[in-house]
């Protein structure tokens, strides 16, 4: 599904280029933005206090990234806590705004700005209001640094080559229906992921399995845990002492028959796991992921870059 949203970040030229690169960005323009006059030209709004903030129009495919990953890409090429200034660009067309078209997405963007601000002590200054008084701006305003390779940029080259490597993963590893999950895993695999079971140990598919490779969220296809974090525990399961990345698990306290363990799930597919303990290998951290098979995937190094995870190679 197709939305908009625009977003002031100081000088549109830097700005619409970078957003213009993220993959999933269907198209730029841009314009001036919750100003107080009609039609403003870009000299009026650098010198007659018009009240336009320079502002990029962003259309983009809901399917393939999302409102909350868009602002994070847009957080990273901004300053959230100066006031009418970016880079070396000073005055109020410079201030930073998110501006909106559809209700929905103000909770969104309140929701986006709070967990922001949890890391700046200075108060974050980016306007959130709907959209008033947008209007294109010039022609030869219109992706600038294309026309002009060489042209003024606040946005150093770097975040432009983040930009084009950008992938939402809450959408290309988004969770799945409960239909679509009973018609795709085994009665197991449903039972493991979405009902919290434990398969038998010594009787699943992967506890003795050592070859290299990468274990993948049964349920999305996520990457989870890799080979080489692999390690024979004689618990009858697959035991791994970390994740590929911490922000990839959910830990949740588990009280069931009378313990009190911490559970694991994965974060986008909401799958159950299995369990962490601490009594993993001292040498490696000390813990022990201990994961059902049925809530997993193995792919073996020499078919990672054909499924699709060629960038993982580097990691085993």
């Amino acid at each position: 599904m197709k939305k908009e949203i625009y977003l002031a970040g100081g000088c549109f030229w830097g700005t619409e280029k970078y957003l213009e690169n993220i993959p999933g960005v269907l198209s730029t323009e841009v314009g001036y933005a919750n100003g107080n006059t009609e039609n403003p030209t870009y000299k009026e709004v650098c010198y007659n206090n018009t009240g336009h903030a320079e502002t990029v129009k962003v259309e983009y495919d809901d399917a393939v990234i999302g409102l909350p990953y868009i602002l994070q890409l847009y957080y990273d090429v901004i300053n959230p806590v100066s006031v009418n200034r970016q880079g070396g660009d000073v005055g109020s067309q410079y201030r930073t705004g998110i501006y909106f078209t559809d209700g929905r997405d103000e909770a969104v963007i309140r929701d986006s700005i709070n967990e922001l601000q949890k890391k700046y002590k200075e108060k974050i200054a980016i306007e959130e209001k709907p959209l008033d008084n947008y209007y294109k701006a010039e022609e030869y305003h219109q992706k600038y640094l294309d026309k002009n390779p060489g042209g003024y940029c606040h946005i150093g080259a770097d975040k432009f080559e983040k930009a084009r490597k950008a992938v939402d993963i809450s959408r290309k590893y988004g969770k799945k229906s409960l239909d679509e999950l009973k018609n795709s895993l085994t009665e197991t695999q449903f039972e493991v992921t979405q009902n919290s079971a434990t398969e038998p140990p010594f009787r699943n598919e992967y506890y003795n399995e050592f070859k290299e490779g990468i274990y993948v969220d049964i349920t999305t296809g996520e990457p989870l845990f890799l080979s080489t974090d692999k390690f024979e525990s004689g618990c009858g399961w697959p035991s791994f002492s970390k994740p590929i990345d911490q922000a990839l698990i959910a830990n949740v306290a588990d009280r069931s028959h009378g313990l009190q363990r911490t559970e694991v799930r994965s974060r986008n597919g909401d799958a159950h796991l299995g369990h962490v303990f601490e009594d993993g290998p001292e040498d490696r951290g000390g813990l022990r992921y201990c994961i059902n098979s049925a809530s997993l995937k193995f792919i073996p190094r020499e078919k990672m870059e054909q499924e699709g995870y060629g960038d993982y190679l580097k990691l085993l």
